[in-house]
Parts: structure tokens; C-alpha cells; sequence
């Protein structure tokens, strides 16, 4: 038990060390950081082609799909087969994913950044969605998602395409237009963040 609230206080240390992280990206600093935001998403929105575009729309409409249907494929095949493991790695998964999605929505409602196409500098999004810009949340979830994946099963196998998936989505948000790029490092960090803070919902190995 004892060790279990030392991990737990560890997960919990690193989570608020990935706010510490993501917040001055948009509350202190500053143009420099802002200059080089806008100019990345320029240079991908002139370098768009029909193709990427609805592979990356495809993505970014999914991946609330992959991060709700992986806990309910863990639930339901440790039910199947009477795996107590697998369920609790479900849960695991599930309660990582919703820390994230109030830490997220708690962050856009406090710093209300304005989505790119309503920034100084307006950038030419592909569609624009209506709520606040920081953190990106399609990627914090998708980042929960892998990184919890990856602790409950870390195989290479389950971890190289559960972090190439989470580096789709964040890229995505970024050619579509509708996220800065420090939405999306600020959006990776507090997802990996998340993962780590429910750990303790892990089996004992």
C-alpha cells in the first residue's frame, strides 16, 4: 500500500509538472512564440492537398472513437474471458481519459485563447470549431489514450502505434488549421500527464 501512494504521489508530481509546462506557453510568453506559432500554421495551410486533408479530417472526427471504444475493448474482453487484469486496465484507461477531459476543459475556459482563425494573424482553417483553443483537447485525449495503453501493456507492439496514432492527431489539429502548435505540446503533456496521475488504478504486476 505504501508503495502505491508513493507511485500515486510521483503520477500526481509529474501531472502538475505538465501544467507547469503548458500554461506559459500561452499565459507568459509571448510573441516571439506566437510569431513562430502562426508562421508554422501558414506554411502548412499553403501546402494543403485535397488528400491530406481529408486523411487528417479523418483522423480528427475518429478519435473520439479510438479513445471510447479502447477502455470498452478492454471491459468487454475482460469479461469474455473472465480477466480481472484486463478489466481493471479498462478502468484504468477510463479514468485516465476523464481527468483528462475536465483538466482540458478546465484550462480552456480559465485562458480562453482564441482559435487560430481568430487570432491577429487569422489562418486559414479547414473548419472552425466554436470552444476556446488551449490546451488542444483531441490531442490531450489522444495522448491519455496511448500513454495509458502503453503502461498497462508495454509492449513495442502496443506502444509504437499507440504513440504513432496520438502523433497523427496532434499533427492533424495543426494542418487543419484549428490549434496553435503550443496548443498541441501543451495538449500532449497534459495527456501524458493524466495517464501518470491515474496510475495507480493499475494491477499489481
Amino acid at each position: 500500500m505504501r508503495t502505491r501512494r508513493i507511485v500515486f504521489i510521483k503520477y500526481i508530481l509529474l501531472f502538475q509538472l505538465s501544467l507547469s509546462f503548458a500554461l506559459p506557453a500561452h499565459v507568459f510568453g509571448q510573441n516571439a512564440m506566437q510569431r513562430l506559432d502562426d508562421k508554422i500554421l501558414i506554411n502548412l495551410s499553403e501546402h494543403r492537398t485535397e488528400q491530406k486533408t481529408g486523411f487528417f479530417m479523418f483522423l480528427s472526427k475518429h478519435n473520439d472513437v479510438v479513445n471510447i471504444g479502447v477502455p470498452v475493448a478492454l471491459l468487454a474482453g475482460g469479461v469474455i474471458t473472465n480477466d480481472k487484469e484486463m478489466r481493471q486496465n479498462a478502468l484504468y484507461v477510463a479514468s485516465a481519459s476523464a481527468v483528462n477531459v475536465l483538466a482540458t476543459l478546465f484550462l480552456k475556459k480559465v485562458i480562453k485563447r482564441p482559435r487560430p482563425f481568430n487570432g491577429l494573424v487569422k489562418i486559414n482553417a479547414v473548419y472552425q470549431p466554436s470552444h476556446y483553443s488551449f490546451p488542444s483537447g483531441h490531442t490531450s485525449t489522444a495522448f491519455t489514450t496511448a500513454t495509458a495503453l502503453s503502461h498497462a501493456y508495454p509492449k513495442w507492439y502496443v506502444i509504437a502505434p499507440a504513440y504513432l496514432w496520438a502523433g497523427s492527431v496532434g499533427f492533424s489539429r495543426l494542418y487543419l488549421g484549428v490549434h496553435y502548435p503550443t496548443d498541441v505540446a501543451a495538449g500532449a503533456l497534459l495527456g501524458t500527464g493524466s495517464a501518470f496521475s491515474m496510475g495507480f488504478i493499475r494491477p499489481n504486476k
